[in-house]
């Protein structure tokens, strides 16, 4: 439990004087017929259950692939957690992902004319098994288009070579989008150039290893693709840089099956007067296995039970209905949220937002609205309350990396939780993503945040936003450049196609 201190009960003055503003003027979440704020307030972010709740899923389950037992016990987690939190109704909902993919022993010795050492590596996420024997490995700096097309010009090109790619220790969001969005660059080049292998520069310092993935669909990816520890990779590229040639052997033993069945579970609290329209209130439960996935984003579905509980707790019911939603497959391609939204397309009408949290437990300051510029004015009214938390702000960007994306290609309202970096970024699918890393201070505040967005949006009296028709979709993508992040992840020609998003 926190302590309340002067500060916080001068924020909580605030807060309250701000909600009771906004009830009398709007009629949102503080109408009379309303339980007090207050108690709301100091209950949701006590969070009784949240700790336990998220060091059972870390420290017992650990990390969730889709696919392995542990995701299936995640899966049961969230269904338990939800029907304790007080839940009117709880469901999974299945969905089956390309394939299942679990990394083998990855192995990747160097060898130079003065003998050999180990290097290490982990495989990149459903990347293919292969065995590589003496692959002359080329230093190609940070491998852009210019670079490739440099190496075009040496003896024999990049055919049959392993490519040696630098990177620079990323500290910022910027960089990490920067970090996925070269990766495809670099093997589609490499693929075109005839290249054995990848060898990317990992972007942490002290051999901190972590795992990403090209796949948007579950695929498996086309060139062998490792990680290697950043000391080690540099050590490599010095040695080349002295004229010292440096072959490499890789052997990836990854286990690769076919079809796969995963599970979202959703859970919902009816509306009192709209039962039939929807706020979601969701984080992905799946995470990468290196680590314990505590930031990305054990916390934050511990969060969505959470808010859950504090809500169901307090007596308040709102107007419309809450979906309260685990996303798994989310690591692989947003594969969870995009298999939900296309299973209740028909009812997408009837969604009036969709909030989001996935970025650890750094500082709130506020929500990205997907580019909706014409619902900035409602949401800042939704969100006012957050402003004795300076947690009000909001921004007008869109993005692509998480579960609100397919609502947004839908033209549904979305709120993701915009977050300081916090300690989110040196951990971010690591080895080091693990309980102890996680900020419960913030964490519980965010719930408190949570639940009063959620329920703000499910009981005004008017809809934060209309649903947008496929063209307006298209000038926002166009606008907020979210078409080039698109373009860059592989997912743009499904959108093109028609087979992802609105169809009119």
């Amino acid at each position: 439990m926190m302590k309340i201190n002067r500060n916080f009960l001068a924020s909580l003055a605030a807060f309250l004087l701000a909600g009771l503003y906004y009830s009398v003027a709007h009629r949102f979440v503080f109408a009379a017929d309303h339980m007090d704020l207050a108690a709301f307030l100091a209950d949701a972010e006590k969070a009784p259950t949240l700790r336990a709740n998220l060091q059972e899923l870390t420290d017992e389950i650990g990390g969730r692939v889709p696919g392995t037992p542990a995701m299936d016990r995640a899966v049961q987690w969230g269904v338990e957690k939800f029907k304790v939190a007080g839940a009117d109704s709880v469901h999974t909902e299945d969905f089956t992902i390309e394939h299942g993919w679990t990394e083998g022993a990855t192995r990747v010795v160097a060898r130079a004319a003065f003998g050999q050492f180990s290097v290490r590596a982990v495989s990149l996420g459903w990347g293919p098994s292969a065995e590589l024997s003496g692959v002359r490995v080329v230093d190609l700096g940070e491998a852009n288009r210019e670079d490739f097309a440099r190496a075009a010009g040496l003896p024999g090109g990049l055919k049959g070579k392993a490519i040696l790619v630098h990177t620079s220790i990323g500290k910022t969001w910027e960089d990490l989008f920067g970090e996925y969005m070269h990766t495809p660059v670099v093997v589609e080049e490499a693929i075109k150039a005839g290249a054995d292998a990848i060898l990317l520069q990992s972007t942490r310092p002290q051999d901190l290893l972590y795992r990403h993935t090209n796949a948007d669909h579950g695929e498996i990816e086309q060139l062998p693709t490792v990680l290697l520890a950043r000391e080690d990779a540099e050590r490599m590229a010095r040695l080349l840089a002295a004229k010292k040639e440096v072959s490499v052997d890789i052997s990836l033993p990854n286990e690769i099956t076919g079809p796969i069945q995963s599970s979202n579970v959703i859970a919902e609290i009816k509306g009192s007067e709209k039962p039939d329209e929807y706020v979601v209130l969701g984080a992905h439960l799946d995470s990468w296995e290196l680590g314990t996935g505590a930031l990305d984003n054990g916390c934050n579905a511990a969060l969505v039970v959470e808010a859950l509980r504090a809500i169901k707790a307090s007596g308040m019911r709102p107007r419309r209905s809450i979906r309260f939603i685990l996303f798994s497959g989310e690591e692989e391609g947003l594969i969870g949220s995009r298999r939900y939204v296309s299973k209740h397309r028909a009812e997408m009408d009837r969604y009036v937002a969709a909030v989001i949290f996935d970025s650890g437990t750094g500082r709130v300051t506020g929500f990205s609205l997907g580019g909706r510029q014409d619902v900035a004015r409602a949401a800042a009214e939704i969100v006012a309350p957050l402003k004795a938390w300076n947690a009000a702000a909001l921004t007008t960007d869109a993005e692509s990396g998480t579960d609100h994306m397919d609502f947004l290609l839908e033209g549904v309202p979305t709120f993701v939780a915009n977050q300081e970096e916090a300690n989110y970024l040196p951990n971010y699918h690591a080895s080091s993503d693990t309980f102890d890393k996680v900020d419960f201070a913030n964490l519980q505040r965010h719930v408190a945040e949570a639940a009063v967005v959620a329920f703000r949006l499910a009981d005004a009296p008017e809809r934060v936003g209309a649903r947008l028709s496929r063209k307006e979709i298209g000038q926002t993508l166009h606008e907020t450049g979210l078409d080039t992040q698109m373009k860059g992840f592989g997912q743009w020609a499904d959108w093109e196609s028609g087979a992802r998003g609105r169809s009119q």
